[in-house]
């Protein structure tokens, strides 16, 4: 308790007391109690003490246990399954030196040759982690009727486009969408490492 706040309190109760004291003394003798007196002049002076008891337990800091938290984990980027399926698809089919490569000087016929062994890696790669289905059933060229209520984001609509569903027209392309999606993570990898580089020691 500060001392600041003690003499806050029993200065004003000091001052009662004091005038309590010079009441009494005007009193004469035979009316005076002594007892009555020394309650006047302690009373004041015991009530502030309690209150300053009081308003102690009252104020009295709590103790705050810290509390240790473990540091979060940190996040993939969110580019992370993307880049580890790319890694995939690097990984069995050379996907990446593909698409890097400068097809220009290479005749067709070259270029077809070495795109089977890239197809077979790179569909490998895509089966083993993604499940995929047609968004339209059927075979393209057949008639197919779209109905009112038809998902817009899933079926593109081309062509001579007027009115309202149902429109009738022929499947030029199924669409594609992904029903399962499982790509390992690589614990312990750069997830921005598609390859690693290879040196051969002589």
């Amino acid at each position: 308790m500060s001392p600041t706040r003690v003499v806050i309190a029993l200065v004003p109760a000091a001052a009662v007391a004091g005038a309590n004291w010079v009441i009494a003394g005007m009193l004469a003798a035979p009316e005076r109690c002594t007892s009555c007196v020394a309650w006047l002049v302690a009373g004041p002076l015991l009530l502030a003490l309690v209150l300053l008891a009081a308003l102690g337990r009252a104020t009295a800091p709590t103790v705050v246990t810290p509390v240790t938290v473990a540091p979060a984990t940190p996040r993939e980027p969110d580019e992370t399954p993307a880049l580890r399926l790319l890694g995939a698809l690097q990984q069995e089919g050379r996907f990446v030196d593909f698409v890097q490569e400068d097809l220009t000087p290479y005749p067709d016929e070259q270029i077809g040759a070495a795109v089977r062994g890239i197809h077979e890696g790179c569909r490998k790669a895509v089966y083993e982690h993604i499940d995929i289905e047609p968004v339209l059933p059927g075979n393209e060229g057949e008639a197919v009727t779209i109905e009112p209520g038809f998902d817009a984001t899933a079926i593109r609509l081309t062509g001579n486009v007027t009115g309202s569903p149902p429109f009738r027209g022929v499947l030029r392309h199924r669409g594609w969408r992904a029903t399962r999606a499982s790509v390992p993570s690589r614990r312990g990898q750069d997830p921005r490492l598609l390859a690693p580089a290879e040196v051969e020691i002589s």
